[in-house]
């Protein structure tokens, strides 16, 4: 499987100086090409395929003191980036979305990295050091080993000036020894996870213990005249204290994650639409009724609530790593699993205020978060079932 590293980056300062530049210089290539299909798509409803830009920077570069500072194969990797652009714009409007986001220009605030593509000889890692062609050498942490064949390594520069390398590497699974532990995980607000088996992981609420200083040091930021240096600074400051609730989550998903794939063999969660749940109700938002406006602001606080749990990147990690070590993952619809007893199958309609399950018909009394926890295992293990049931219809022979 393919599987990315990420090393932090200590460049001098005049290495600094030239990793800024290769960055610039690919953006502004990056924004002279967009300009050229854009003006050639007006004028003669033609495009630029991937071979014709290529052919176009190769021509540039001749007669460009910059682009020639900048490995070749990073510059062709321009031309993929626009190129994608262009697929997903298109795949968009195929979906009917209503904002399928044609590629825009980049600002020196949206362009991050650059990537050497292919490892021939580009880049290479040796003595603590990272050797990047026409850069020069670079101290890396090297804080874990580097597993597997190296085929692309992505530089990137962070809000707050921190440089990383990022290598694509192909590895073999490291499969776990199986065992016969089966959970079902409900995830929330309240709690972050309740297991089927009784266990609990407290909800961190890492940005709301940063809420404070964000909204303070934001007050700060909106008072600066704008283009000014206290305005700058401010804005690093602004910078780091979101990067420190990113990392504290990052940090908290793949631990909790990890505990999971080595303890469980199958291991069941609910298939969140994420995305939906994030919508704001117009009506609410526009109504002059106190109520609704009490309304609006509980879900924007719900709102913000989500985006703190990080439920995506959560079960994203849990997909990743359980293929890679030869674990079971089922993601079941979420629909009712709140809702329906555990003991009988009775759906007992709650409100989000409501954290305990009262069964009318068999009389069950339970936390709504443990109920639902064993719901999403049954689900997942009936799933599991008929998959195997499909798998061995296939497989028997025909009489």
């Amino acid at each position: 499987m393919v599987k990315t590293f990420k090393y932090r980056l200590f460049p001098s300062k005049k290495t600094s100086r030239l990793l800024s530049k290769c960055l610039e210089v690919c953006r502004l290539t990056y924004n002279n090409i967009l300009e050229k299909k854009i003006d050639l798509y007006e004028k003669e409803k033609k495009s630029l395929s991937k071979f014709d830009i290529n052919n176009i920077l190769t021509k540039q570069k001749e007669n460009d003191e910059d682009l020639k500072s900048v490995h070749s194969q990073i510059i062709q990797n321009i031309s993929k980036r626009i190129s994608l652009a262009y697929e997903n714009f298109f795949r968009r409007v195929k979906l009917g979305l209503e904002k399928p986001g044609f590629p825009r220009f980049k600002s020196f605030r949206r362009y991050h990295s650059f990537t050497f593509p292919q490892n021939n000889g580009s880049f290479k890692i040796e003595d603590n050091f990272l050797k990047l062609s026409k850069i020069g050498n670079i101290r890396i942490n090297l804080h874990r080993p580097l597993i597997g064949d190296m085929k692309t390594c992505t530089i990137k520069k962070s809000k707050t000036g921190k440089w990383f390398a990022t290598f694509s590497t192909i590895v073999e699974n490291d499969i776990l020894p199986e065992n016969d532990l089966e959970v079902g995980i409900d995830l929330g607000l309240k709690t972050f996870a309740v297991f089927s088996d009784d266990s609990i992981i407290k909800n961190p609420r890492f940005f709301i213990k940063s809420e404070k200083r964000l909204k303070k040091t934001q007050s700060r930021f909106d008072k600066e005249g704008k283009g000014t240096l206290e305005r700058q600074r401010i804005g690093k400051i602004l910078c780091k204290v979101h990067e420190k609730v990113d990392n504290q989550r990052d940090n908290f998903c793949h631990k909790i994650s990890r505990e999971v794939i080595n303890k469980y063999q199958v291991i069941c969660i609910e298939d969140l639409d994420i995305k939906n749940m994030l919508k704001e109700k117009e009506y609410l938002k526009n109504s002059d009724d106190p109520k609704d406006r009490q309304q609006y602001n509980q879900e924007k606080q719900r709102h913000k609530n989500i985006h703190d749990v990080s439920w995506n990147r959560f079960s994203s990690l849990l997909v990743y790593k359980a293929e890679e070590a030869g674990r079971q993952l089922i993601k079941i619809n979420p629909q009712n699993t709140s809702k329906m007893c555990s003991a009988c199958g009775e759906l007992v309609p709650k409100e989000l205020k409501d954290r305990w399950h009262i069964c009318p018909k068999c009389g069950l009394k339970m936390d709504r978060d443990k109920n639902a926890s064993i719901n999403i295992l049954r689900l997942g293990l009936e799933s599991l079932r008929r998959q195997a049931n499909a798998c061995l219809a296939i497989e028997a022979p025909v009489l």
